[in-house]
């Protein structure tokens, strides 16, 4: 009994500590000197249920040359645009420290 008490406690603590959001868009623009990537995703809250509160990020990189001779030097960090000076790795990082800096998941 004691095992499924415990193992019933773990469970409602990782779905409360769970990150949790919904991709709304994602797109990549631009084709020349420069390209970014775009993803909104909506929060969600402690509950579960989805929130109307969002979070942009984006990443860039600068490229030059065309056609075979394009070449492009990486992308920067992903950026939250509500706090731009600090970089993630990846976007899913960037949007749950966004999303909890709201006070959501």
């Amino acid at each position: 009994m004691k095992k499924i008490i415990v193992a019933l406690v773990l469970v409602v603590m990782g779905a409360f500590s769970a990150n949790a959001y919904q991709v709304m868009s994602s797109k990549e623009l631009g084709k020349n000197d420069a390209k970014n990537q775009n993803v909104v995703v909506k929060c969600t809250t402690d509950l579960g249920k989805l929130s109307n509160r969002t979070c942009s990020l984006r990443r860039y990189v600068k490229c030059s040359g065309t056609g075979v001779n394009k070449k492009c030097n990486g992308w920067q960090g992903w950026r939250d645009l509500r706090n731009p000076e600090k970089q993630y790795s990846d976007w899913k990082t960037a949007a749950n420290e966004c999303c909890r800096s709201m006070g959501l998941r």
